[in-house]
């Protein structure tokens, strides 16, 4: 962990929000955080809360769930070290629309959303930055509802796949190790389809060798065997058109 005003803001700016800032404006938003520290199982904030701080997580992970009108819990994504969470809580007048569970003992800088804002009043770069990483947020729900609405499952259990292993992948002997504590249910709330069918789909990898599943483990042992399913391309055996 950063442990020092100079440590955390080469950590910060190698973050989209905070990309740009000088390093005045940089030590600025450093002395306006503080540390909080939470065991696993534990919650940073919870669906429906007033969206009141941000967050950006300096150690362990953190996963974001959402509960449905039907009760139904969906993953939407999980939070590595570098990322933010809670960006809603500038704009004031908001509620957190998930709940965020630390998976390990974590710490993360904390912002209160007022003083944030205050800091894009003074740094324009930073308001432009939060503004961009608002639309990435929206640009990938939108792409999650096309990939609902018009792609195959096995496409978006690839497309999965792919985005975890980019964002906490490690090389490990045979392959990539995801490294996040990812079950077939996981997996399937976070497509939207049923546990059936991601586990058979996995069962299908498994034996022509593209993944290595255990318990709440994945490993992709053949990354661009999954490139060709998530973009529909020709198989390696197949001609092109």
């Amino acid at each position: 962990m950063p442990t020092s005003v100079q440590a955390t803001a080469d950590l910060l700016r190698r973050i989209g929000l905070f990309q740009g800032l000088d390093a005045d404006a940089l030590a600025a938003v450093v002395q306006a955080a503080h540390i909080r520290a939470l065991p696993a199982g534990s919650c940073y904030f919870f669906q429906g809360d007033p969206a009141t701080q941000f967050y950006v997580l300096l150690e362990g992970r953190v996963r974001l769930t959402q509960v449905t009108a039907e009760g139904q819990q969906l993953i939407l994504r999980f939070i590595t070290r570098g990322e933010g969470m809670g960006i809603v809580a500038v704009l004031g007048a908001m509620v957190y629309s998930a709940s965020a569970e630390a998976l390990d003992a974590c710490q993360a800088l904390v912002w209160e959303g007022m003083a944030v804002a205050v800091l894009m009043e003074q740094y324009p770069r930073l308001a432009l930055n939060g503004m961009r990483l608002l639309a990435q947020r929206v640009r990938e729900f939108q792409d999650r509802l096309r990939e609902l609405a018009t792609e195959r499952v096995e496409r978006r259990v690839a497309r999965l796949l792919l985005r975890l292993a980019h964002q906490s992948g490690h090389k490990v002997a045979g392959g990539i190790l995801i490294d996040l504590p990812l079950s077939r249910q996981n997996l399937a709330e976070m497509i939207g389809t049923t546990l059936y069918t991601v586990s058979r789909i996995l069962s299908q990898w498994e034996a022509q060798g593209l993944v290595e599943t255990g318990r709440e483990r994945v490993v992709i042992r053949r990354p661009h065997g999954l490139v060709i399913i998530a973009d529909d391309l020709p198989g390696e055996d197949e001609p092109r058109a």
